[in-house]
């Protein structure tokens, strides 16, 4: 995009004037503090001003509203005029709820209104349409937590109500059957929110976003609350007790009657950074790749932007997404105003474009009581932009098991991206509906160039799966996996994901080019917070030695075996001189274990790293027409639970050090726990999870994901 006209940005206030307004930026208390359970009446705002599609039940849902406030000593005030939508006009009200609002019903104005009162303690409630409100404001895409992509017929689901102590849920039972229409949205919150419900997908047509398809959530704003169901669409959902007492919760937790924790069990919620309150020089700049379709942009040297719900009262860390085809810069992390206590500071790449988006951090090494500023550095000219940043209150953790390594392969590509198919084709077939395995990806045949899509959703998935690690597939210097590497490195941090490399074969691999390939790795991607580094190994990185049987004699590796950990291919402890451990990678040996114990028991007994691999099932019919190699049945799950427990068993594993799985999305050869299509294209014979751990359906695709959560939790406490 072009990077020379700034329009006047929305909130503007000039350094001086911030210092100025210091009451507006330093954080006080909940404008509607919380009164005790028995208190006097509280007042609600009823908003349902429409642009777009007007639903027949908003009277339905203000007369159900008003009759739950007569019964339960609130009052409701129903509007459609947005001039309610001002400091003072709000000030009464401890709560506002958008049912069923669509299309941009605010203005400016209103909208700076609307987000001082959510942030300053107010509370917010959306019904169903509100999530087809306002795609134009980021800051409204924050507060509802998704906007609406589609929906199918109205019909019957069941619900599956996954907190049921909030006060909107706790009188619900496990699962809830009931009519609506079920919306789609354009992205899953989950991240970001405290999920209450999800939608089973598999108990009605037309769903679209699979297996995790949350439909109400709640979460904090600033100093308030919000809460969101996509629930209500029909009239009769304003007559059903049940959905009316969902209302009741959601309306008394939002004006803060009603405690409860409403925290993303992900950790700190992200800000979008184009939300700020106050800002000199900045402007939003739209770019389909970032969250929420906007950046924080058009940033100079001395540009800033403020925050005044944001308090770095005991911050210790700071994330950001960001991206650079300008002069790149630094992002200093202030307190109060744009002159405040420098409590530290961030390198800003350049990127090689808006699109091209990476992620930095940095611990902070000052404190201060004051709300978030953010002040830019650099040369002339624009520097970077900002998409999201994310303030942590302390020490960086990561809650998945970096003990745990799958196997990832980045070797794929599609027209769309690469200009090509790359093997999904092999075999003979001619993709996108004919490829080179016997299972389809959930994904289709994507790309690994696809950062934003299929990567991005590669590394939730390996998140889900409690796997801290995945062992980056690499055929040498200047290939296709090493060009994209610090694209999936990018992605991989964003989920707090480690990378560890897996060295294969290339033609005129020899002892000395492998340990010139680790000094290459070490320097190329050393300094990325996603590499991979072994805390209980001396923070050495991770290399497995694909086929190194190949090669007899491995004395240049003692080049590099001082700071890196290096993993020979076998069993047999004869062939392991000048390795720093062994890995089986075998997804068939697995199930008998051979060799197993008796690697391990060696390792043990020399200080080195023993990772045997284990496997959910191997088959690979489709991408080797006529090959001999023996197959692997899943056995529903059963093959995948007999690995690992050879693995952690220490009468057959040898006490692993690692455990590697073989693999997470190998389609070739049949061994993926990526989630696998479970109705592929028909008449290509297709295999899917179908009764995978008693799965079907939707359910079934991310069953293997579940499962490696299980065993890398079990795995976990048998090191304790």
């Amino acid at each position: 995009m072009s990077r020379r006209t700034r329009r006047t940005p929305r909130h503007h206030l000039p350094a001086p004037a911030l210092a100025a307004a210091g009451a507006l930026l330093l954080p006080t208390a909940p404008a509607h503090a919380a009164a005790p359970e028995a208190a006097a009446a509280f007042e609600v705002l009823v908003f349902s001003k429409t642009v777009g599609f007007r639903h027949d039940s908003i009277a339905a849902g203000t007369s159900a509203l008003r009759s739950l406030g007569q019964q339960h000593n609130f009052s409701v005030t129903a509007t459609e005029d947005a001039s309610a939508f001002s400091p003072a006009a709000l000030a009464p009200y401890e709560a506002v709820v958008f049912l069923n609002t669509t299309g941009d019903v605010l203005d400016a104005t209103q909208q700076n209104a609307l987000q001082s009162y959510v942030d300053n303690g107010g509370g917010y409630v959306g019904v169903h349409a509100a999530a087809d409100t306002e795609y134009d404001w980021p800051y409204y895409h924050q507060l509802v937590g998704a906007h609406f992509k589609s929906h199918p017929a109205v019909q019957q689901a069941t619900l599956d109500n996954e907190d049921r102590t909030h006060p909107a849920t706790a009188h619900l039972g496990p699962t809830w059957t009931r009519t609506d229409e079920w919306y789609d949205y354009r992205t899953n919150p989950r991240s970001d929110v405290h999920v209450l419900q999800t939608i089973d997908e598999s108990t009605y047509n037309g769903g679209g976003m699979g297996a995790d398809h949350p439909i109400t959530w709640c979460h904090p704003q600033g100093e308030g609350r919000s809460f969101y169901t996509g629930l209500g669409h029909t009239a009769e959902s304003y007559n059903d007790p049940a959905f009316k007492n969902l209302l009741l919760g959601a309306v008394r937790y939002a004006a803060g009657q009603a405690p409860a924790d409403c925290s993303s069990p992900l950790g700190p919620r992200a800000t979008e950074a184009e939300s700020y309150t106050s800002a000199s020089g900045v402007q939003a700049a739209g770019h389909a790749a970032a969250s929420g379709g906007q950046t924080l942009g058009y940033i100079d040297n001395g540009d800033w932007a403020a925050y005044a719900a944001l308090s770095t009262d005991g911050a210790s860390t700071f994330t950001a997404t960001v991206s650079s085809a300008g002069a790149g810069g630094t992002i200093q992390v202030r307190s109060g105003s744009p002159t405040g206590p420098l409590l530290g500071s961030v390198q800003v790449p350049v990127t090689g474009g808006w699109e091209t988006f990476t992620t930095v951090s940095t611990t902070l090494t000052a404190s201060a009581a004051g709300p978030l500023v953010l002040t830019f550095t650099g040369g002339s000219g624009a520097l970077f932009d900002i998409d999201t940043f994310t303030l942590g209150t302390g020490p960086a953790t990561n809650a998945l098991n970096q003990n745990v390594h799958l196997f990832y392969y980045p070797w794929y590509g599609s027209p769309a991206v690469n200009g090509d198919w790359r093997h999904w084709q092999q075999g003979g077939h001619t993709p996108p509906d004919d490829i080179g395995a016997d299972l389809y990806p959930a994904l289709g045949p994507y790309d690994s160039a696809d950062y934003t899509r299929a990567v991005a959703q590669h590394m939730k998935w390996i998140a889900r799966s409690g796997a801290g690690v995945l062992v980056y597939s690499w055929w040498g210097q200047g290939g296709y996996e090493d060009r994209i590497a610090r694209g999936v490195l990018d992605a991989a941090q964003k989920e707090g994901i480690k990378v560890a490399w897996h060295l294969e074969p290339y033609a005129g691999r020899t002892a000395a080019s492998t340990a010139a390939d680790i000094r290459y790795l070490n320097t190329a991607y050393g300094d990325h917070p996603a590499f991979y580094r072994s805390a209980e190994h001396g923070n050495k990185g991770a290399f497995y030695v694909f086929s190194s049987l190949d090669i007899t004699d491995w004395t240049a590796l003692d080049e590099v075996t001082g700071d890196s950990i290096v993993l020979a291919q076998t069993t047999d402890t004869t062939k392991i001189r000048h390795f720093s451990g062994m890995y089986t990678y075998d997804g068939i040996a697995g199930a008998t274990a051979p060799g197993w114990k008796q690697a391990g028991d060696y390792a043990r007994a020399h200080n080195l790293v023993w990772s045997p691999s284990v496997a959910p099932g191997y088959i690979d019919d489709r991408a080797v027409p006529g090959n001999t190699t023996p197959t692997v049945d899943r056995d529903d799950g059963a093959a995948y639970d007999r690995q690992w427990s050879n693995a952690l068993a220490p009468a057959t594993g040898g006490t692993p050090t690692w455990v590697s799985v073989t693999s997470f999305n190998e389609w070739h050869e049949g061994s993926s726990i990526e989630p696998a299509d479970g109705t592929p294209p028909a008449g290509h014979g297709y295999q899917t999870y179908d009764g995978a751990y008693g799965l079907t359906g939707p359910a079934a695709e991310t069953s293997y994901l579940d499962r490696t959560a299980y065993w890398a939790e079990r795995f976990e406490r048998t090191r304790k």
